[in-house]
């Protein structure tokens, strides 16, 4: 896969936060935790970790975050990193076809 860098996802840490910060801190699913955007190379060793958006963050807002800032993960001119279906295509990264069941026994 040429120009491939490596692959992004996000996960939810579990976390114990004040009460008046718990609103911010709840999933989708209900529980208190922070969003984490983790970035790996294709020798499955992470590049880049954002830790600390509250669990109530988009993981587009989160990575947003992670490429506008002055440090923050950098994607060279034609590359891209793979992502998962919950991450739009555009510039720097691919994501899977909607709909495409991946992964089927044969």
């Amino acid at each position: 896969m040429q120009g491939c860098l490596g692959a992004l996802d996000g996960t939810y840490i579990d976390v114990r936060v004040k009460a008046e910060d718990r609103a911010r801190h709840r999933t989708r699913k209900g529980s208190i935790a922070v969003n984490v955007l983790s970035v790996c190379d294709r020798d499955m060793r992470f590049i880049y970790v954002l830790v600390g958006w509250e669990g109530s963050a988009a993981d587009s807002r989160v990575l947003r975050d992670a490429i506008t800032r002055p440090t923050g993960l950098k994607i060279p001119r034609g590359n891209y990193y793979l992502v998962y279906g919950r991450y739009s295509n555009g510039e720097g990264f691919l994501s899977p076809y909607r709909g495409v069941c991946y992964h089927l026994k044969e």
